[in-house]
């Protein structure tokens, strides 16, 4: 009898394509969950008879009150090498193997300038404008040249972001709580004097912080009163490094000129939600990470995790 295995979250029905399951398919048999099950009563009736898991980043949780209602589980395979919702030492108590697969920041930097300059330049009002037989030109773009790019995070992705903005021309500063001269320097940025003074001053500030503890709530309501009414927030990294509540209130009353944002306390966000009509705010579906190459990674990679466990020898393994 074939093992059975489920690919969640896949939206875009590609899972099966983008990669050659064929290698498998003779001891699995893989089956695509399109819609997302978005609590554990329903995750749990629709996985029961799965031996193998493949989730996408961290839309869905694996606690262990999870795992004790999947006995047949036996690999769970994440995208990326880093998830914070998946309960390790549940998932070894119950005798399940995880895995990950590597991931690249290239998508979400790009994201992270596509909805910049979306915002700088008013964009979607333009296009929607022009098609729709409205006003030929009704905004005046944000420059970027000259213009403070403030970062709140300088790792893998943010000193890449860095650097597109310095070739646009901006000062690029940047603000962690352990930033040093040296690596500033490294990444051609300058170091802020704090978390506030990097708000207070920049022009545009984009978040690329990891999430966890350290950074929930990072970005609140003193925070976003501290930015000009002229700046732009852009989060493609975590929903909770900013209060969604405050980020809303701060749009409704005009306080900055806008937001664009990948990432959100509920996902997929309800139809109805207040994010989905709040004004001076371009939002995508957390779309940070897909890019036809990363999934191409994530699902090839799945697919050899998957024969290195059952060939014995497990590869990629989580935390």
């Amino acid at each position: 009898m074939r093992l059975r295995c489920a690919v969640l979250d896949d939206f875009q029905g590609v899972a099966t394509t983008l990669a050659d399951w064929s290698a498998i398919e003779d001891r699995v048999e893989v089956v695509s969950l399109r819609g997302h099950l978005d609590d554990e009563e329903a995750l749990a009736s629709a996985v029961a008879d799965y031996d193998i898991i493949v989730t996408l980043r961290e839309r869905v949780s694996f606690p262990g009150s999870l795992f004790a209602r999947l006995p047949r589980l036996k690999l769970l395979i994440a995208s990326g090498m880093r998830n914070t919702v998946i309960d390790y030492a549940a998932a070894q108590a119950h005798g399940v193997t995880v895995c990950g697969t590597e991931s690249s920041g290239t998508p979400p930097v790009e994201l992270t300038w596509a909805l910049l300059l979306g915002l700088a330049r008013g964009i979607v009002e333009e296009s929607t404008a022009l098609r729709t037989n409205g006003p030929w030109q009704s905004t005046v773009g944000a420059d970027l040249h000259g213009r403070r790019l403030g970062l709140l995070g300088l790792g893998r992705i943010g000193s890449r972001v860095a650097r597109v903005g310095l070739a646009f021309g901006m000062r690029v500063g940047a603000w962690t709580p352990n930033l040093t001269k040296e690596r500033a320097a490294r990444a051609g940025v300058e170091p802020a004097t704090g978390k506030e003074e990097l708000l207070a001053e920049s022009d545009f500030v984009c978040v690329h912080v990891p999430g966890g503890p350290s950074t929930r709530g990072l970005v609140g309501a003193a925070e976003l009163a501290l930015m000009k009414p002229t700046a732009y927030l852009i989060n493609t990294s975590r929903a909770a490094v900013v209060d969604q509540d405050a980020l809303l209130a701060a749009l409704h009353e005009g306080r900055i000129a806008g937001a664009g944002v990948d990432v959100f306390d509920i996902e997929p966000l309800p139809a109805g939600h207040p994010m989905r009509t709040a004004p001076r705010l371009l939002a995508t579906p957390h779309l940070g990470y897909v890019s036809h190459a990363n999934y191409t990674t994530y699902y090839r990679q799945a697919v050899e995790n998957i024969q290195a466990y059952l060939a014995g020898s497990p590869v990629r393994l989580l935390p």
